[in-house]
This record gives C-alpha cells, structure tokens and sequence, in this order.
C-alpha cells in the first residue's frame, strides 16, 4: 500500500505520542489532531488491516517496524525541513506548518540534497 499523507500524518501522530507516554490509545490521537474519534478509529483499521499499528485488547496502539520505519522517516523529514527553513529566517511556527504540508510530498532527492545543505 501506498500510504496517503492522512495515513503517514496519523503514525507521526503515534510516534510523537508513544515518545510522550509509552501507551496510545484513539482517544490520545483523536485530542492530539483534533479529530473526531470515528475518523481515528477508521484510520487506525485501515493502518492495521496494512500491519502499519497493532492494536491490543486494551486499545492501545503499537507501530510495528513497517510503521515505525516509516513514522520515523516522516518525522525526520519534518524535522530536517522546519530546521532548513528556521536557517534561512521563517518562524519557528512557520517553519513547522510548512514542514507539516511538504514533507509528504517532496521527494527524496530533493530531502537529500536540502539535508547535504544543512550538514554543510
């Protein structure tokens, strides 16, 4: 599957949460996105039903390695990009609302040049 940037928003979400407190629960994302709880819940079976998260008896949220790789990759896109755009003078919350819309969409090359840039 082709993750659709609402999926790879939502393990961000997980991945910032679990960092945050070891257990996620729907509930915790639906607060942190400022989401309704039946959209969470769809989002997560379909996360699920693609072995992204694993959900327990209790409802607690996992990201399995497939989701952890790729929570992890989205999340060090955001950051990189909020960085380079902090160093040439936006605002910190700019810089974060940007980084939030282009690190889905840009592509690889681009990030690896922009991180060449910054390790420089």
């Amino acid at each position: 599957m082709n993750l659709q940037e609402s999926g790879e928003m939502y393990l961000e979400t997980i991945l910032v949460l679990s960092n945050k407190n070891k257990d996620v629960r729907s509930i915790d994302i639906a607060r942190y996105l400022n989401y309704s709880k039946p959209s969470v819940s769809r989002a997560i079976s379909l996360l699920k039903k693609d072995e992204y998260v694993v959900v327990d008896s209790k409802g607690y949220i996992t990201l399995t390695e497939k989701g952890k790789q790729t929570a992890d990759m989205i999340y060090d896109r955001h950051s990189s990009l909020s960085a380079f755009f902090e160093s040439i003078g936006v605002s910190k919350e700019t810089a974060a609302q940007d980084a939030c819309r282009i690190e889905h969409v840009i592509s690889d090359e681009t990030m690896n040049k922009i991180k060449e840039l910054m390790n420089k």
